[in-house]
């Protein structure tokens, strides 16, 4: 599901707002998320996950076509973390579709 889906989607749901006041409210949503990151912050949200940062240190690493010595930056890597109550929907609507045949 792309953003655009999403506010479709949100603005069916949800009769009495505009179109303009839910892309706000998504954008306002995914806007905080993005800076709690950026912060060094945990965001949680219950029965469904929670989005925290890992910060890698600088180390030596090699170039995998040349073999050559490269040392890495600090930096720092978005992460998600499925909630339980995710995980068992996900699984449950996986578990009961027909399979899908890879062509």
């Amino acid at each position: 599901m792309t953003r655009t889906e999403l506010i479709e989607l949100l603005s069916v749901k949800l009769p009495n707002l505009s179109l303009p006041m839910v892309e706000q409210l998504v954008k306002e949503v995914f806007d905080y998320i993005s800076e709690a990151m950026a912060a060094g912050n945990r965001v949680e949200l219950r029965d469904f996950g929670v989005f925290f940062t890992v910060v890698r240190e600088a180390h030596e690493a090699r170039n995998p076509k040349t073999g050559a010595k490269v040392v890495t930056e600090p930096h720092a890597l978005p992460r998600f973390r499925a909630g339980k109550e995710l995980k068992e929907q996900v699984n449950a609507a996986l578990l009961t579709a027909e399979p899908k045949t890879i062509t």
